[in-house]
């Protein structure tokens, strides 16, 4: 008998940023809602140092819709990185990335 693989949900990736947010970068990964702006990416990633980044979680090979897209060109448009996260190995390539640019 095969052992079926669990797909990752989009709570399951989210739930697993929020921790390594914590554990390994020692920052928070607030839930973003902004009303009156629909298309705001799903967490503000707060790093020690005043450094802020936004991550777009979704369920594995899912897009942005296209008002999540527009916003996220915006925020990329002032500065900011917006990353769009499918899977916890895309989590662990996120934060190893923000690891290096740390101060």
């Amino acid at each position: 008998m095969k052992k079926e693989l669990k797909r990752e949900s989009e709570a399951d990736i989210e739930a697993y940023l929020r921790e390594k947010v914590r554990a390994v970068l020692h920052g928070k990964a607030y839930k973003w809602v902004s009303p009156g702006n629909n298309g705001v990416p799903d967490r503000m990633v707060c790093l020690p140092g005043g450094r802020v980044v936004f991550a777009e979680l979704k369920a594995p090979g899912k897009q942005p819709r296209p008002e999540q897209a527009a916003k996220h060109r915006e925020l990329r448009a002032l500065g900011f990185l917006v990353e769009v996260l499918d899977s916890k190995a895309a989590v662990d390539a996120f934060i190893e990335d923000l690891r290096g640019a740390q101060p």
